[in-house]
């Protein structure tokens, strides 16, 4: 009886453990295209699939491994295994991406889309569609930032408003946060897709069917590089995260030098606000410095002058006079200061033949105005 209630905990602590195991919802695609879902506790699925357990836990937001000849894929909140004979979606219920789960992908791994990889195993498909989708949901964040921020732009950096929109300029900001948030996307995904290209057996890991199928093995072995194509793919669509990163850097750059031209134009409407401050002060002194005449006319003193009747007229005249000289001279020494220098001498530039696309159109115009601003208000300053 000793022996009974020593092991009862732990069988009890055992049967709890497993009740509260994590349960998936997966979503299952074969090479034709065929779509099967159940649910499985990760217990089983990854006995199953001859894993481990931590290879289930999709620690990072974006990864490429490959264990026990599975590829064990995740692209921000896709989560999927990938074998030489089908696909698995997990927790595909709680992604937002049903319409290119249930509409495009089964098609495509069935061939019927525009993947370039049709004629090459299966887990090229499969690699090949979830990296088309990822580079495709960047680029419509790309494609919806890019308007947004250049319609604002062009708004912020008029030299004619003489303050700046507070709501431009928190459109502004949650525009360049999202942008951030862009580039930090790319370049997680751009350098996970280095990490493979950069070894070599990686490259090779990833090439299922190489290792299962003896048709496959003979194909590599007879010519057919799979390992290569592997890298061209990869390959690819670096490139394309890196094209898409180029551009989500000019509108960086816009924004930053944007963000220079309304302080250069702001402070260009304080320097005028100053100097016209200036002026009317220089104004007072001179009026105050002739004033006092008046002032000694003024006093309860009797004197010969006050009986001549042209006295008045001719006191009056001499202040005004007076005063508007004054005013002039120091109006004239300041413009003398503030003069800006000349600027240096540009050489013509032979202008670059016009973009084709609206979008380069837009910024090429945008980069114009901003240059041309910051070269009027710079000479206003």
């Amino acid at each position: 009886s000793g022996t009974f209630y020593q092991h009862a905990p732990t069988e009890a602590s055992q049967a709890t453990l497993a009740s509260v195991s994590p349960v998936f919802a997966v979503m299952k695609l074969d090479k034709e295209g065929n779509t099967t879902y159940f649910e499985k506790k990760k217990t089983e699925l990854y006995q199953e699939l001859g894993l481990q357990a931590r290879d289930l836990r999709f620690q990072h937001l974006m990864s490429i491994a490959t264990r026990n000849n599975r590829i064990i894929l995740r692209m921000e909140f896709l989560k999927a295994v990938i074998t030489p004979e089908f696909l698995l979606i997990l927790d595909y219920r709680n992604l937002n991406l049903e319409h290119w789960l249930f509409n495009e992908l089964a098609s495509q791994l069935a061939g019927e889309g525009q993947l370039v990889t049709y004629s090459l195993p299966f887990e090229f498909r499969a690699i090949e569609a979830i990296l088309q989708h990822r580079i495709s949901k960047l680029q419509g964040r790309l494609n919806t930032l890019q308007p947004q921020i250049l319609e604002t732009l062009e708004a912020l950096v008029d030299p004619k408003l003489l303050s700046v929109d507070r709501s431009k300029l928190h459109i502004l900001l949650q525009n360049g946060k999202s942008l951030s948030e862009l580039e930090t996307d790319l370049k997680v995904f751009k350098e996970t897709i280095l990490e493979i290209l950069d070894e070599e057996e990686l490259i090779e890991e990833l090439c299922l069917s190489k290792w299962t199928d003896p048709q496959v093995f003979e194909e590599s072995t007879s010519g057919i590089d799979h390992a290569e194509e592997m890298e061209l793919l990869l390959e690819n669509y670096y490139r394309q995260a890196e094209d898409l990163a180029n551009e989500a850097r000019e509108l960086r750059v816009l924004i930053d030098d944007s963000e220079s031209i309304i302080f250069i134009n702001l402070d260009s409407h304080r320097n005028v606000m100053m100097r016209l401050n200036l002026q009317l002060t220089m104004g007072t002194f001179s009026l105050s410095l002739f004033g006092l005449i008046g002032v000694a006319f003024g006093m309860n003193l009797e004197s010969s002058l006050e009986e001549d009747p042209r006295i008045f007229w001719l006191v009056t005249g001499i202040m005004f006079l007076g005063s508007g000289l004054i005013w002039r001279r120091l109006l004239s020494f300041l413009g003398r200061h503030l003069e800006p220098p000349l600027p240096p001498h540009v050489p013509a530039v032979l202008k670059k033949s016009q973009p084709a696309t609206g979008r380069v159109e837009i910024k090429n115009h945008l980069k114009a105005e901003t240059f041309g601003l910051s070269r009027s208000t710079l000479t206003n300053q």
